[in-house]
């Protein structure tokens, strides 16, 4: 960076706790909900949003604060059922094999016998997970469905933050407004403005500033 150029600190270390998850009017009801698993009807909820949305930070923000036990589902294996009242996040439903249906069927049926909670998170809502196991698909699907809103104009500025002292970045102190009001209101256009511009600074060896970010992104 050179000398006189304005810049900001931004911290380097990547953290997925509370403490780091940006809230808005636009997601302050599913984080109520979300960390409230008390309040999940029938103590089951599936948490549904985009990738780079904050799924996986709302999953280690239950592990953390709730001891919630959270298996990816590609690789789900249970081979020692949860004591009772366990919080059980099992992530990216879509990527459950066959093989895994029948013990998540018990699993869930564990949980209800119980006390425990049991998040799962996906792309899309249960009803649309290919799931074969009848018995398994009308238990997801009478879980309480939240989706992860698109960022509203105050997320959308902290998810910048975030992304770029994710990669421990400096930008100028004028990048992150112009980016924020030039990008899809989305977490993935966030996502990947930040990954370009990271990819061209190392490449290029340019600063963070307002004409670097408009040669790599375009007005």
């Amino acid at each position: 960076m050179s000398d006189g150029q304005l810049s900001f600190h931004l911290p380097g270390l990547v953290s997925q706790g509370a403490e780091n998850f940006f809230l808005s009017d636009g997601n302050a009801a599913l984080w109520e909900m979300v960390t409230d698993p008390a309040r999940w009807p029938a103590g089951k909820l599936a948490l549904v949003g985009p990738a780079a949305s904050g799924k996986s930070h709302l999953a280690r923000v239950l592990e953390q604060t709730e001891a919630a036990q959270v298996v990816p589902a590609a690789r789900f294996a249970l081979p020692v059922l949860p004591p009772p009242g366990r919080l059980v996040v099992v992530e990216d439903m879509e990527a459950l094999p066959e093989a895994a249906e029948e013990p998540l069927f018990h699993l869930h049926n564990h949980l209800a016998a119980t006390g425990g909670r049991l998040m799962m998170t996906a792309r899309t809502p249960p009803r649309d997970w290919p799931l074969r196991l009848n018995d398994l698909a009308t238990r997801v699907q009478a879980a309480l469905v939240m989706r992860i809103p698109e960022p509203d104009d105050a997320l959308l500025f902290g998810l910048l933050l975030k992304h770029f002292a994710d990669r421990q970045l400096r930008p100028a102190p004028d990048v992150i407004p112009w980016l924020a009001g030039r990008l899809e209101r989305s977490h993935a256009a966030v996502a990947e403005a930040v990954a370009a511009l990271d990819d061209a600074g190392l490449r290029e060896g340019r600063n963070l500033t307002v004409p670097f970010a408009r040669d790599v992104l375009g007005e």
